[in-house]
């Protein structure tokens, strides 16, 4: 057996090796994590600088929401932590909820408290002036989002993409949908319009069990090959019929967006999974990636380079 000594010392050198090269070390614990199933770390070994696109923070009793909304509890920063020690994340982009309306202050203050490698997404209407647009920027946001899957609790509109579209694209920010899949395809004049760069929300969310065959996957891919837009890899509630844990009608559209573009795919736990009663396993979901991108090289891009590109990450030693 090896004694309590032997670890310590070796340790420390790991530690030592890793302060000498510049190299991060991140190691995944067990860990329960408030939102998520399940105790194991990930299997799958997260590279330096693996970044977590997508999720959300809510902090009541420090933000109260707008009275009415839906609130997920125990989703505060402190929370969010856990998630990343048990997958192994070192990077991530914090999304406003839909129970802030267009109020990003919890998402400010957890960019703040979460450091250099965080940024943010917000939410805003047109009415949002050119000052407020320079808060949101200084304050890690890079982005604008549009959850438009039911127009009658929308905080936005679809009228609102286009003109907010132009004013952002002149800070370099892009625009971020969540809709479902005909909403997607009916709005395609629209997308090839935008001057921004466009992401898209949960693979589209591609529906099941037309997977690959749905018109949606079509018009996302003539996006991406334009070499403008953005594909985030996660597992929704509404994109599976298969479940965990393999999620293998997901995973055969995540592989089918890979092998057309690596270079415009990102990587997100969707956590805390606001849409879903019966919480995912984190660990479970990461691992999916060794699955969707077998290739270690295509891998680190997915999770470590295109964001850097996309959200302005200092380049990983």
């Amino acid at each position: 057996m090896i004694g309590r000594r032997s670890l310590i010392k070796g340790a420390s050198m790991a530690a030592m090796a890793a302060a000498i090269s510049g190299v991060s070390i991140r190691v995944s614990e067990a860990q329960q994590v408030p939102n998520s199933s399940g105790t194991e770390p990930a299997k799958l070994k997260a590279p330096a600088g693996a970044c977590d696109c997508h999720h959300h923070i809510y902090d009541a009793a420090r933000f109260p929401p707008q009275p009415g909304a839906r609130i997920i509890p125990n989703a505060r920063v402190e929370e969010f932590q856990l998630l990343q020690r048990r997958i192994g994340t070192s990077r991530d982009v914090v999304v406003t909820p839909a129970a802030y309306i267009t109020d990003n202050r919890v998402t400010l203050d957890a960019i703040a408290r979460l450091g250099a490698n965080a940024r943010g997404v917000a939410v805003i209407r047109p009415t949002v002036t050119d000052a407020e647009l320079k808060v949101l920027a200084d304050g890690g946001i890079r982005g604008i989002r549009f959850a438009l899957g039911d127009p009658a609790t929308s905080v936005t509109s679809i009228d609102m993409i286009e003109p907010l579209s132009k004013r952002v694209n002149a800070l370099g920010w892009h625009v971020q949908i969540n809709m479902d899949a005909e909403q997607i395809v009916k709005a395609e004049d629209l997308w090839n319009r935008l001057p921004s760069a466009i992401v898209f929300d949960h693979m589209g969310h591609v529906p099941q069990p037309q997977g690959l065959s749905h018109p949606v996957f079509g018009v996302v891919r003539r996006l991406v090959d334009k070499g403008r837009t953005w594909v985030k890899l996660s597992v929704t509630y509404d994109n599976t019929k298969d479940g965990p844990p393999g999620y293998a009608d997901v995973t055969k559209v995540a592989q089918a967006y890979i092998k057309a573009a690596p270079e415009r795919m990102v990587w997100g736990s969707n956590w805390p999974h606001p849409n879903e009663t019966s919480k995912p396993d984190d660990a479970v979901l990461f691992d999916l990636m060794s699955q969707w991108a077998p290739d270690e090289a295509i891998r680190n891009r997915i999770l470590v380079e295109n964001p850097e590109a996309l959200y302005g990450f200092a380049k990983t030693i």
